[in-house]
């Protein structure tokens, strides 16, 4: 069974609100959780602190057994420390001049190869 930390979605029409769940990756997006990690208000302010909250030692927990987040999880869970950013991949021109992919990190912006 794989497990995806992802967003469910709760609220009313034109009013959202998201769960942070653990779930089977074959279950539906509002369907069956294994377990809840925390919540995500998008209509809060930046700096207010009810917007987002997570259980960061069972987020942790989940990481470790092998749980893929998400996409959107994945960009929250960067903010908040949990992980450490992906590396980018700059290719060459379009024009064929370089052949050659450089790894860039994204927090410096410098080419690590």
């Amino acid at each position: 069974m794989a497990v995806k930390i992802r967003l469910a979605r709760l609220g009313c029409k034109n009013r959202p609100f998201f769960r942070v769940v653990a779930a089977d990756d074959k279950s539906r997006r509002d369907g069956k959780q294994i377990e809840v990690l925390g919540f995500y208000d998008p209509l809060q302010g930046k700096d207010d602190a009810r917007r987002v909250s997570l259980k960061f030692d069972r987020i942790k927990y989940w990481l470790s057994v092998g749980a893929q987040p998400t996409d959107s999880v994945e960009n929250m869970l960067f903010r908040a420390g949990l992980i450490p950013p992906k590396s980018m991949v700059v290719m060459g021109s379009k024009n064929g001049q370089q052949s050659t992919n450089h790894h860039v990190s994204p927090i410096t912006g410098e080419i690590l190869n």
